[in-house]
């Protein structure tokens, strides 16, 4: 069993250097969708250290994915389990957003 990332414990500096990488969203149980980290962004004072985020994933034309929460893994941060909500069209593929409030 591969264990997750403390929500609690990531901030904006975490993500800030993987712009523009890839991360592997886990759809289905046989199904992995690739997204490229398109924006990280500040999203004011939450309360939380650091302050509140939003991060914005460009993922592959098609059909959308429901807002649901997924596990998404990058080789330098592990995997995370982010609430995505789409968003609408991005560049050439689908928008997905996680906000981290």
């Amino acid at each position: 069993m591969t264990s997750t990332v403390d929500l609690a414990k990531l901030h904006i500096d975490d993500f800030t250097p993987h712009q523009d990488a890839e991360f592997a969203m886990q759809a289905e149980r046989d199904c992995v969708v690739p997204l490229k980290l398109a924006k990280v962004e500040p999203a004011g004072n939450s309360g939380r250290p650091g302050g509140a985020f939003s991060l914005l994933f460009a993922g592959p034309k098609g059909a959308w994915l429901p807002q649901a929460i997924y596990p998404v893994r990058h080789p330098a941060l592990g995997v995370i389990e982010m609430f995505l909500v789409p968003i609408g069209p991005v560049a050439d593929g689908n928008g997905y957003q996680a906000i981290f409030t």
